[in-house]
């Protein structure tokens, strides 16, 4: 069987996801979802962090403009939440966005504007990157042909 990354405590805050879907419905804005969350994590102990702050380095600057991860669970797990009608890749693109500046290799993309609850786990693992490495070489050497 497949092991998967985190696996424990994506267990875990997908329990508290449904909790506060369940609690709450559709319906509401983001902001009502991440302090229901908070006050979740809180009661499971759940150690996290709300609008984490990530700076983008660029060659060897740090940009101006920052990324803020609406929660960092355990120090590792990105947890993305949105009220949409549906995830599209804006949404995939911001969470490997996270990934790739906070060095981290698990994002949760959480949508509560449903009548069930959407999630998607996302990984960027080493391996993953050094493939993406891989494939951008292979692209740039097609290109300057």
């Amino acid at each position: 069987m497949e092991e998967y990354l985190s696996a424990d405590e994506t267990y875990k805050i997908i329990g508290i996801l449904f909790e506060v879907h369940k609690n709450l419905g559709k319906g509401f804005s983001e902001i009502v979802y991440k302090d229901a969350l908070e006050f979740e994590f809180k009661e499971n102990n759940v150690p996290y962090e709300r609008e984490k702050e990530y700076s983008v380095k660029y060659k060897n600057t740090i940009l101006n403009h920052k990324f803020y991860a609406d929660f960092v669970l355990y120090d590792s797990i990105i947890l993305e939440i949105k009220t949409v009608d549906c995830f599209n890749n804006s949404h995939y693109n911001q969470c490997l966005n996270y990934l790739k500046v906070s060095n981290n290799e698990l994002a949760l993309l959480v949508n509560f504007n449903s009548v069930s609850l959407e999630y998607k786990r996302i990984v960027y693992t080493k391996k993953i990157k050094q493939s993406a490495n891989l494939r951008l070489k292979k692209q740039t050497l097609v290109c300057a042909i």
